[in-house]
């Protein structure tokens, strides 16, 4: 891993290797890589969902390179989206993570799992809130 002169972004490219590593472990996830896959699809599937302030805050609560990750290619003035089923969300995680050998169920639940242990149950539940019930049941 690359260091640089500049705390805050080594203790960021730490943290997300840590979170990725943690998320790998999860659901059969083969590695980093399918790891940063999932939690990008994903996150950004959830963050289409929210509304633009319930977004933001979300977003807040992430290290600064996930956050990143979060934001790209974001377009508030289409957010919320409207998925209501389970399979439209599923379907737009797939899109977001641009891979077909990851299974989006499996990478909705392990990256569900990942936020509860690393956002605060506050904003967890201001999330969960907004989603219909056949989306929530994908969080554990």
């Amino acid at each position: 891993m690359v260091e640089t002169q500049v705390d805050s972004l080594n203790r960021t490219v730490q943290k997300t290797h840590e979170w990725l590593m943690e998320l790998s472990k999860e659901e059969g996830l083969m590695g980093e890589e399918q790891a940063y896959s999932a939690l990008r699809g994903v996150l950004q599937a959830l963050r289409d969902r929210l509304t633009v302030d319930e977004a933001a805050h979300l977003g807040a609560q992430l290290p600064m390179l996930v956050r990143g990750i979060y934001f790209e290619g974001w377009r508030p003035a289409d957010s919320p989206s409207r998925e209501r089923t389970r399979e439209d969300f599923l379907e737009a995680v797939l899109h977001k993570m641009h891979r077909d050998d990851i299974d989006a169920d499996r990478a909705c639940r392990a990256s569900f799992a990942l936020l509860t242990r690393k956002i605060t149950e506050g904003e967890l539940d201001d999330v969960r809130h907004m989603l219909p019930e056949p989306i929530r049941e994908l969080w554990p």
